[in-house]
């Protein structure tokens, strides 16, 4: 699959991974992907400011030279366009809408996929922000809460608003991110949504995309993210480029500690813990990475363990 040939390449919204620092990390290493989206945003109350946190997401100098994308969780219309108008002046293009979240703490407060239980509050909101937004609003969602005889409803409902791109994850919420995604449900919203539509879920390999596309040749946009996470090299390869190289990984990961402990100091170890529960299945034997980095705690122990690690590949 040549760089021109296929489809664009986003990276997701992951929590706590795919943040301001690994966006400009990855984007350093091995180049910058057609988009990103940032993990999802708390929008602020009518009248305020983003948060410290949510603030460093959405900096402008901290996205340079990245299509960035911001999301927001909310399901308040009046936050939603308050947060759009904040990021407009930013100078933001596109604002997206979480309604694939399946959180048990973001679903009980009827947000994230918890908005898909009640399709009628679902619907006005998006009447409200796709007409007030000063951004093109697209919505990241479920194919339903238990159930996917839940998506004709939801699918429907989706179609009747002028949505910048759908991208659609095809699990319900019940599965977190378990089991297959099932693609039928997003060939049906290919061939009936009447905007742009995104896939997401399971890709990880060549093998993965070139199935996807074979089944489903109209598609324009995939959305990776625990793919790259294993694999940061993941869209290169999808570009036709080559394989990841154990010492690319480590001078990824080497730059990833840095930027973050200089952020955070000691605290960074937790976050690689995180990434590295991941890429841990770029080695032959993820279980002996997992366990020479589960009990780390300080930054002499995590270098002491990550030395090993990479010394033995």
């Amino acid at each position: 699959m040549g760089q021109n040939e296929g489809p664009l390449l986003s990276m997701a919204p992951m929590e706590g991974l795919t943040g301001h620092i690994f966006r400009r990390i990855h984007a350093e290493c091995f180049g910058a992907l057609d988009r990103y989206y940032t993990p999802f945003l708390t929008p602020p109350r009518v009248g305020s400011s983003f948060g410290k946190r949510d603030c460093r997401e959405v900096y402008p100098a901290n996205n340079q030279g990245l299509n960035v994308v911001p999301q927001l969780l909310t399901k308040s219309a009046d936050e939603f366009v308050w947060a759009a108008e904040l990021l407009a002046k930013m100078g933001y293009r596109e604002v997206n809408l979480n309604v694939g979240c399946p959180s048990g703490t973001v679903v009980g407060k009827g947000r994230g996929a918890g908005f898909l239980r009640d399709l009628d509050a679902l619907d006005i909101f998006l009447s409200e922000v796709c007409s007030r937004s000063p951004l093109p609003v697209s919505v990241k969602t479920r194919i339903g809460v238990a159930s996917d005889d839940e998506y004709e409803a939801i699918l429907a409902m989706y179609c009747h608003h002028p949505l910048a791109e759908l991208i659609v994850h095809p699990r319900v919420r019940k599965d977190f991110y378990r089991g297959k995604p099932r693609w039928e449900p997003y060939g049906e919203t290919l061939r009936r949504a009447p905007f742009p539509v995104a896939y997401n879920g399971d890709i990880f390999t060549c093998e993965d995309m070139d199935a996807l596309l074979a089944a489903y040749p109209s598609t324009r946009h995939v959305m990776l993210g625990r793919g790259l996470l294993y694999n940061p090299a993941l869209a290169r390869m999808l570009n036709g480029g080559p394989a990841l190289t154990f010492d690319e990984l480590k001078r990824f990961h080497d730059k990833l500690f840095d930027a973050y402990e200089a952020q955070m100091g000691g605290n960074a170890v937790f976050r690689m813990k995180e990434w590295w529960s991941y890429a841990q299945h770029a080695f032959d034997d993820p279980l002996t990475v997992h366990r020479a980095i589960r009990k780390v705690r300080t930054v002499t122990d995590y270098q002491a363990a990550v030395t090993k690690i990479f010394n033995q590949k």
